[in-house]
């Protein structure tokens, strides 16, 4: 039995669930819990609570358990709520814990420092669940409740908050289990058979995998070569199987190579995906009338698209209990070689499209080694090109921003970075994205992850600058000044390097990589040859 402070039972619970990093900014409503783990852990001080929960999100992501967010109340928590709608969105596991005022003087409106109005009803519109500690004693389940939440499917982020008074209180803990998530119920037996009589059935089947996928490796492979079936996946579903395998099309649903093919599918098996607006056309886009679609989720069942059977369970479990059904099926003898025909193709017109960049995205893919975390914010190197052609092998090194939120792929990047040292990371991020948290620069000089960091300048927000050009043929908002990144690296202490010729970037990057610490490589976007097909986002406008 050990006695301690809050802080002392927060450290307790990191390790007994191999929790060893927390992200945070300090504030008078969270010093005991930032002493602590700074004493006993590791605590990494970043400039913005967003940053903090940003940072945590990538850290459980690239290392596949908790991130952990400190961040202290008011306008700190408040901060934090934009990177916790991305934390929601993403299902990414994170325990938030921000501070809160004294607990005599909850919900009077006093004005004491950092106090605000129903900051739990904040927290709980931006979290899967956030509760309040209202007694010393309360804090160990509290926090333990919090962690197995964040674990059970759909996975999420939790906050908890946790009055300073309460903090400061006298705890006795001793080491527990690691806590694990409430298993989801085991798929109707009823279900599985119809989805496995359709399958059968089927003699051009396609897949669909989201994020709901990434764990079902290796029943997903079997499925899919028992079946010759494509591979379509969400950006979530990314590396669930290797991108190198030649049944996976990826991430390119919305291209027409590929919607020719759902065009002459006759079934779709769709795993653990929300066929989010932007990777459907916004709807429009047509799927195979057989849907088989699996989710653990029971609201996700028909949400966006008709299921001809659905399937309420685990993306392995259902899955594996399929292969088993299954036996023989009846595929078309060419389907396999249609499928990895448009798996080339549209490869090949997307390279087309990017012109230039495609010596860029090969330079990356031949550097880094498949465990290396590739880091996106919103920009139109990644939206073009690193979201499709930029090769990924496993799932846990696909991290991006979900909810299309720009901005947070510095303190994204470096969380991950940190969950995953011992391979170089790369981010690909745009002058206009990175201007958002700039002073995460500060923190990756100071914590000296093993990132590369690659902002493709353009003097603005190059994704909605084409947006207007199309659309609209006026620009509003787009163009922004832009620092002179050399000697913003070098005020920071960081290694720059500029990158004005496409086929130079290879050599530069191969350098920023054996450096092995942070790295700026700034791409001059207005120097290098532009791309053939200007990159549009596909946001519905109305016309």
């Amino acid at each position: 039995m050990h006695q301690g402070n809050g802080g002392d039972l927060l450290v307790q619970v990191m390790r007994d669930n191999g929790v060893d990093t927390a992200f945070g900014v300090v504030s008078v409503h969270n010093l005991p819990l930032v002493e602590a783990v700074s004493r006993e852990l590791r605590f990494v001080p970043v400039r913005h609570e967003a940053a903090a929960v940003n940072a945590a999100d990538g850290h459980a992501r690239a290392r596949g358990g908790i991130g952990v967010a400190i961040t202290s109340t008011g306008t700190g928590a408040g901060n934090a709520a934009g990177a916790m709608v991305e934390a929601l969105t993403a299902g990414s596991p994170v325990l938030h814990v921000t501070g809160q005022i004294d607990s005599p003087y909850l919900g009077q409106g006093r004005g004491v420092i950092h106090e605000t109005r129903d900051q739990l009803g904040m927290l709980s519109a931006v979290s899967k669940r956030a509760t309040t500690i209202t007694a010393a004693e309360e804090a160990g389940a509290a926090l333990r409740g919090a962690i197995r939440a964040a674990r059970t499917l759909p996975t999420g982020p939790i906050s908890v908050e946790w009055p300073i008074d309460l903090q400061y209180g006298g705890q006795r803990f001793e080491r527990s289990a690691p806590e694990r998530g409430e298993r989801a119920a085991p798929a109707a037996e009823e279900a599985v058979r119809r989805a496995g009589e359709l399958i059968r059935r089927a003699r051009r089947p396609l897949l669909w995998v989201g994020g709901g996928g990434r764990s079902a490796r290796e029943p997903l492979r079997e499925l899919a070569e028992r079946l010759g079936a494509g591979v379509l996946t969400s950006n979530s579903g990314r590396g669930a199987l290797p991108e190198e395998h030649e049944l996976v099309v990826g991430n390119f649903a919305t291209s027409p190579e590929a919607a020719a093919l759902l065009a002459e599918a006759d079934l779709l098996i769709s795993v653990g995906t929300h066929f989010r607006s932007n990777e459907t056309k916004h709807y429009a886009l047509e799927l195979p009338e057989q849907h088989v679609q699996i989710d653990v989720d029971p609201a996700a069942i028909g949400r966006a698209y008709p299921a001809t059977v659905g399937v309420v369970g685990e993306g392995h479990d259902v899955l594996r209990r399929l292969n088993t059904e299954l036996g023989g099926t009846g595929v078309d003898a060419g389907w396999r070689a249609r499928v990895t025909g448009i798996r080339s193709r549209v490869r090949e017109h997307l390279r087309g499209a990017i012109g230039p960049y495609a010596l860029i995205c090969d330079a990356l893919r031949d550097t880094l080694p498949p465990e290396s975390v590739v880091a996106r914010d919103v920009t139109i190197a990644s939206s073009q090109w690193g979201n499709r052609l930029l090769e990924i092998d496993r799932p846990e090194t696909n991290v991006f921003p979900v909810g299309g939120g720009i901005g947070q792929g510095l303190a994204t990047g470096i969380g991950a970075s940190l969950g995953n040292p011992d391979a170089p990371a790369v981010l690909l991020v745009g002058d206009g994205g990175l201007a958002v948290h700039l002073g995460e620069l500060g923190t990756l000089t100071q914590e000296r992850p093993w990132l590369v960091v690659v902002v493709f300048n353009d003097g603005g927000y190059g994704v909605l600058r084409n947006m207007q050009d199309q659309h609209v043929g006026r620009r509003s908002g787009v163009d922004l000044f832009t620092p002179d990144f050399g000697r913003l690296a070098s005020a920071l202490d960081l290694p720059h390097a500029l990158v004005n010729r496409s086929d130079a970037f290879a050599e530069v990057f191969a350098k920023a990589v054996d450096h092995r610490g942070p790295y700026l490589v700034e791409v001059d976007v207005t120097a290098l040859e532009p791309t053939p097909v200007p990159f549009v986002p596909p946001v519905h406008v109305p016309s």
